[in-house]
């Protein structure tokens, strides 16, 4: 039996970027029309923390929370997990994610209210899940059946997530933010095993609100 040390994470992967990527075009097959309500509940989303109207914390809080528990179920649970094991554990943490948001929407823990640079740079991280990540398939040369949609699939859920949390305030804040960030090294670890064009991406978007963190810590 070969060493644990002569693996790469190649020896890991239990299936084939073309089943992968499948994975998402029958997802999109049996969803379709409800990306136009998710992209349109993430637009809602936006529009209120831009206006920041009283009470709207509430709102944006029970929408994330409905559209994390969907993917959570609908997409890690029921599909993805069919091909990897570990997305079993991981699917659970997404329905955590739905509870801990719902919780502090109820109670009043989240406030957007944020003007300084971390919080438009969160609106900025909230746009390209709502709207540049979809356009990834074509880009690299896959259907637009293949497109991964913010509030269908987890990675754009997680990247727009994130966005709109730096640019909220609240006292237990942080509590929302490990799932999104360690899902999305997951996904981008994924995505670099398989030799994926955009597996720097995710990556990418954890270095940016780490950034932004660092830039609300300092005051900016």
């Amino acid at each position: 039996m070969s060493e644990w040390w002569t693996y790469r994470l190649e020896d890991f992967l239990l299936f084939s970027p073309r089943v992968y990527r499948r994975m998402f075009e029958l997802h999109n097959v049996a969803f379709w029309p409800l990306h136009l309500a998710t992209l349109a509940a993430g637009l809602a989303i936006v529009l209120l923390v831009l206006r920041r109207l009283q009470n709207h914390g509430l709102w944006i809080a029970f929408i994330l929370a409905v559209l994390w528990a969907f993917v959570g179920g609908s997409f890690l649970w029921s599909r993805y997990a069919s091909i990897n094991w570990a997305v079993a554990y991981v699917a659970p943490a997404f329905g955590l994610q739905a509870l801990l948001l719902g919780f502090l929407g109820a109670v009043g823990g989240l406030a957007f209210d944020r003007k300084d640079i971390a919080g438009r740079l969160g609106l900025l991280l909230a746009v390209i899940g709502l709207f540049a990540y979809p356009l990834l398939a074509p880009l690299f040369g896959r259907p637009w059946t293949g497109a991964e949609a913010f509030g269908i699939a987890p990675d754009p859920t997680a990247i727009a997530t994130l966005g709109i949390l730096l640019a909220a305030s609240g006292r237990f804040m942080a509590l929302l933010l490990p799932i999104p960030l360690l899902w999305l090294l997951f996904s981008g670890l994924t995505l670099h095993t398989m030799g994926d064009p955009q597996g720097w991406l995710p990556f990418s978007v954890v270095g940016t609100a780490l950034a932004g963190l660092v830039l609300r810590r300092l005051g900016r």
